[in-house]
């Protein structure tokens, strides 16, 4: 089964995964750090609530965006170590883990709200046309792949 961001029992797991975060805790690849990553999954959050738009890419980069939306769905893969992301969601610079982890939360909060309005776009400049599964499944994914990468 595909694990979904709006379903509450995996929104409820997110949630409890990251109050086991720790300002101490080691990742197992990458190089963000637990406080730039709680930063990272907040902004990336910030796109399907209108508040960052990430830029149009080429068509061909849309081709493999749409079909790694396709395939993460299908097959259930979750998402590869070290994939490059846009450079409007990289955290290098230093942040606070409490404020971090704090934002994130109340963004998580507000995603909530936005999906059950029906307020999410529906487009998304690198993964296309976007239905509400598409951002569930997608949002979960990535919450999932960088709590794994701290080991919770």
């Amino acid at each position: 089964m595909v694990k979904n961001l709006h379903n509450r029992v995996y929104f409820n797991e997110i949630i409890e995964r990251i109050s086991l975060l720790s300002e101490n805790s080691q990742r197992k690849w990458g190089k963000m750090t637990v406080s730039q990553m709680l930063k990272h999954c907040d902004l990336i959050l910030q796109i399907p609530l209108k508040r960052i738009e990430i830029p149009k890419i080429n068509i061909f980069f849309q081709y493999i965006g749409i079909l790694t939306k396709i395939e993460i769905q299908i097959f259930n893969n979750g998402i590869p170590h070290n994939m490059p992301t846009f450079q409007k969601v990289i955290v290098t610079f230093e942040c606070d883990f409490e404020e971090a982890k704090q934002n994130l939360l109340k963004t998580l909060e507000q995603y909530w709200d936005a999906y059950q309005n029906e307020n999410l776009p529906e487009k998304h400049n690198l993964f296309g046309k976007m239905n509400e599964k598409d951002w569930g499944i997608l949002e979960y994914k990535h919450l999932n792949h960088h709590l794994k990468q701290f080991n919770v």
